[in-house]
This record gives structure tokens, C-alpha cells and sequence, in this order.
């Protein structure tokens, strides 16, 4: 078998997006995080196509159109949705004999905590649509979300166990079972896995793409706290060590850049959110960074810009979406070149 999960690096056709709406959680904040979303698709509409699902597509249009997004390189989709994280109920794209194949992983709202039962929908949805064309999709039977992974498009893969392994996901495989089912799925032959790090307000039991991510050049940035008084320091100092004695597959230590730690958010009842750098998204030609109206943003770019020397880096604004405890990462999905008819 010749399979692969592509890095997110590599080349792309578009990018998945969920449209927040009032019968969500983000009914208060609706305004402000609408906001975000168009951002986010204006950008990514300047270097590769939008895909938007939405329950309702007349305002969603509206908006996208007085903001001076360019709707030839949108696809709007009318389908229900329960939430916007579409980076984990999306489809996850391997390359297999050089041809894009979906995988339609199964989505319970990371471990039965929300109502998933429209999210787990979509990508089936989609592709009866006809959005990814005439593209194989398969339906693996295991749960997974894309948050969890990080791939180097060469086998390696970058995950938690906290995560992984939680008993509300697969509780019929332990790791070595996970190892083996993944390994055949997505071409997987090295598994990095970080015992430690997580991010208050975190509702995914630590996802990777909260705090470590794969790059070109093997490397590794990871978000770092340098407060001792912080809650976070003794874990994310232990993922950091762990981080230290990982290897590439030709036995090299990775090359680790620490990102900064922006000052703490809170939500309006006082529960701490999880901001954090490590959730960008990569694109053709640039890099969406999420910023938090915070000292440390400019530091975050300047970093995330030397990892990505060739791509423009734009920073895009936050702060609503960490209300409901994810960012930029989390609520995009790649598809991969070739996907896309």
C-alpha cells in the first residue's frame, strides 16, 4: 500500500469552513465572531477556494459580499450544522498510488461532550453535494479529529495521548491498537506521542494543534510558559522535555522554537480560555496566525514568519472565538490538492 497524510504545508485546493448561527452556542456572540469568519474567508479567498456549509446561505452571502470577498473562489453549501469546529468532524485527505482519497472519520464532540449529530453529517453531505467531485471517500469506522494529528507527509505523526487514548473515543484500542489501525489508514509508521501539555478551557483533551505542530526542516514550534506562578508551567515544562528527546526518522533532534504565551483570557464568567499561538492555519502562500489583542501577538508573527520564510504571514483576530474555547486551527479544515473538481 502506498498511503500518505499529506503535511498541511503542502499543496492545497481550499479550505473548509462551518458558519456560526444563532441556534449555536455562539448566539451571544454572534456579531463579533461573524466577523472573525469573514475574515478568515477573505483571506483564504485571496489564495485558494472557500467551501462554506451553513444552515442558512442568504446571510452568509450578504455579508461576504459587502465585505469584498471574492465569491468566485467560494462554494456555499445549505446543510444543518451544530457547531463550527471544522477542523474535526471535516475530512481528513490521504494520498494513496499519487490520488487523494477522504477519510470520513466518525465525530462525537470529543468524547460525548456536545451534541454532534449534524457535524458528523457533513462531509458525507458534501460529497453527495458534489463539493469534492468525483474523489473516494471511505468511512473508517473509528473516531478521530483533525486537531489530534499533525503529519510531516513522510509518516511521522504528532499527537497526545490524552487525547488519543481517551476511553469516551476508542475505548476497544489501546495504543498499540491505535498505532496499528492509524498506521494503516493514514501511512503512518512513527508515532510521536506527548504524555504532557494541555490548555485551560480546552475542551478536547489536549488536541496538538493547541500546543505542538510539525513543520518543514524538522521542526517543531510549541507554545512555552515562562511563568512559574502560571498553572500551566510544570506541564507544558514537561511536554518541552519530552519534546527534547524526540527524533526524526533519520535520528536527528528536531529543531524546537518555543512560541510566546499570551497574557490569560477569560470568558465573562471567569473561566480561563485557551489562547494560543500553535493554532494557525497554513495556506498556499501564507500563513493565518491568530492574534488575541496582546502584547505578545507581534512576537508570535515575527516567529511563525522565520518558520515560514517564503509565506506572507497575517495575523487574524481571536479573541471571539476563544468565547467558545478554540481558534483559527479549529475551525478549518484543508483539502489537499486535488480534491477539489
Amino acid at each position: 500500500m502506498n498511503r500518505r497524510l499529506p503535511a498541511e504545508w503542502e499543496a492545497q485546493d481550499g479550505v473548509l469552513l462551518a458558519w456560526p448561527h444563532a441556534d449555536s452556542d455562539w448566539r451571544d456572540d454572534l456579531a463579533a465572531v461573524e466577523a472573525v469568519f469573514v475574515n478568515i474567508a477573505r483571506e483564504i479567498s485571496r489564495f485558494e477556494r472557500v467551501l462554506i456549509v451553513a444552515p442558512k446561505i442568504e446571510p452568509v452571502l450578504e455579508q461576504l459580499i459587502q465585505t469584498g470577498v471574492d465569491m468566485q473562489q467560494v462554494s456555499l453549501y445549505w446543510m444543518g450544522t451544530n457547531d463550527t469546529w471544522a477542523r474535526d468532524f471535516g475530512p481528513i485527505t490521504v494520498i494513496e498510488d499519487e490520488s487523494p482519497m477522504l477519510l470520513d472519520f466518525g465525530f462525537n464532540a470529543w468524547g460525548l461532550k456536545f451534541a454532534a449529530d449534524l457535524d458528523n453529517q457533513i462531509t458525507g453531505n458534501l460529497a453527495r453535494a458534489g463539493a469534492f467531485g468525483r474523489c473516494e471517500i471511505r468511512i473508517p469506522g473509528l473516531i478521530l479529529e483533525g486537531g489530534s494529528i499533525e503529519s510531516d507527509g513522510a509518516g511521522t505523526l504528532l499527537t497526545t495521548s490524552q487525547c488519543l487514548l481517551s476511553p469516551n473515543r476508542n475505548p476497544h484500542l489501546a495504543r498499540q491498537g491505535i498505532e496499528q489501525v492509524l498506521g494503516g489508514l493514514l501511512g503512518v509508521t512513527r508515532f510521536l506521542w506527548l504524555e504532557n501539555g494541555y490548555l485551560a478551557g480546552d475542551d478536547t483533551d489536549s488536541h496538538i494543534d493547541t500546543l505542538a505542530r510539525l513543520c518543514p526542516n524538522d521542526t517543531i514550534v510549541y507554545v512555552r510558559c515562562e511563568d512559574k506562578n502560571d498553572e500551566h508551567f510544570a506541564a507544558l515544562a514537561a511536554m518541552e522535555k519530552e519534546l527534547r528527546t524526540f527524533r526524526t526518522a533519520e535520528g536527528h533532534p528536531y529543531q524546537l522554537i518555543p512560541l510566546p504565551w499570551p497574557k490569560i483570557c477569560f470568558d465573562a464568567d471567569g473561566q480561563r480560555l485557551p489562547a494560543t499561538y500553535a493554532n494557525y492555519l497554513l495556506i498556499n502562500g501564507a500563513v493565518l496566525v491568530p492574534t488575541y489583542q496582546d502584547s505578545q501577538d507581534a512576537e508570535a508573527l515575527r516567529i511563525i514568519g522565520q518558520v515560514f520564510p517564503e509565506r506572507r504571514i497575517i495575523g487574524i483576530d481571536c479573541r471571539p472565538l476563544i468565547v467558545q474555547h478554540g481558534s483559527l486551527h479549529c475551525v478549518t479544515m484543508q483539502i489537499p490538492q486535488g480534491v477539489l473538481p
